[in-house]
């Protein structure tokens, strides 16, 4: 889901809390004042829409997170040089790796294609 349908969705979602205020305030005028009824509502809807939200802001690799770090060896060539990795796609994850492999821009160039002859989204 792209960040203007996110947001888009997010602002109805935002609406949808307005009855459960509505009503919580509707019930309780008689028992609580304002202040408190209004923490009660806000409290109830954060248990609603807890999960919604969860739903809603997913964390989606759309784009692939690279780490570029200068004077390492190329794991392939072995050549002293700026070296790249590729660390996070969506069906890719090696931000806990003990050991990053770094490459020269050829040997990563030759890795991307292998990653992506395996089904690896880059």
């Amino acid at each position: 889901m792209d960040f203007y349908k996110k947001y888009v969705f997010y602002l109805f979602r935002w609406q949808l809390s307005t009855p459960i205020l509505a009503v919580v305030l509707i019930a309780l005028h008689r028992y609580f004042n304002d202040w408190v009824i209004t923490v009660i509502a806000n409290f109830i809807g954060g248990l609603i829409f807890f999960w919604v939200d969860r739903i809603i802001f997913r964390v989606e690799f759309d784009f692939p997170l690279w780490e570029i770090n200068d004077n390492v060896e190329c794991t392939d060539c072995r050549q002293i040089c700026r070296g790249y990795r590729l660390v996070k796609t969506r069906n890719y994850d090696r931000l806990n790796d003990k050991k990053p492999e770094y490459r020269c821009g050829v040997c990563s160039k030759k890795k991307l294609k292998e990653l992506k002859d395996r089904g690896v989204h880059t």
